[in-house]
């Protein structure tokens, strides 16, 4: 029996870590031509309903911005996301038959992401009022530093903290 040694042709279509190539160009919202906020409206949107997430992520800003008696509501979203977002998060990792949990730095794409998530989810957990007062009610939480957002970056920052010890496992 003759072996012959085949070359193994790997898959480019899904590589493990996002890529240049993979990443999707968002065009800026109509209003405020922000590209975070057309992540927002991308995010808050259910079953293509994307008019809808446009007027409730909008009338959500006003009615913060109202509130807190600031005249551009942009500048509420973006000091709210500024509070909302992480710095450190921590991944697993399996060392000599141990999982410990890794501190590392969270940088752009991925610290927009789990921004827009935590407020999202935030958002939806208030039960009882309509999603343009649950959006309204985060932004003035994350705002003043409040809020269960602001709470999931504290968390996420403690557990980081908690596990600096392991900070060496992480790779280069």
């Amino acid at each position: 029996m003759i072996s012959v040694a085949i070359p193994v042709q790997r898959d480019s279509t899904m590589p493990r870590k996002k890529t240049k190539s993979l990443v999707r160009e968002i065009s800026p919202d109509r209003r405020y031509n922000s590209v975070q906020v057309q992540r927002l409206i991308n995010r808050v949107m259910l079953s293509g309903k994307k008019q809808l997430a446009e007027r409730l992520v909008y009338g959500g800003m006003e009615k913060a911005a109202k509130k807190l008696k600031v005249d551009n509501p942009l500048e509420v979203f973006e000091q709210a996301y500024k509070n909302i977002q992480p710095h450190m998060e921590t991944r697993s990792r399996r060392v000599g038959g141990a999982n410990y949990q890794i501190p590392f730095e969270v940088k752009g794409q991925r610290q927009n992401h789990l921004t827009t998530m935590w407020f999202v989810q935030a958002a939806r957990a208030h039960k009882g009022v309509s999603m343009e007062d649950r959006i309204a009610q985060e932004l003035i939480d994350a705002y003043n530093n409040q809020g269960t957002a602001v709470k999931k970056r504290e968390d996420t920052h403690k557990m980081a903290e908690a596990n600096r010890a392991f900070a060496h496992f992480a790779r280069g």
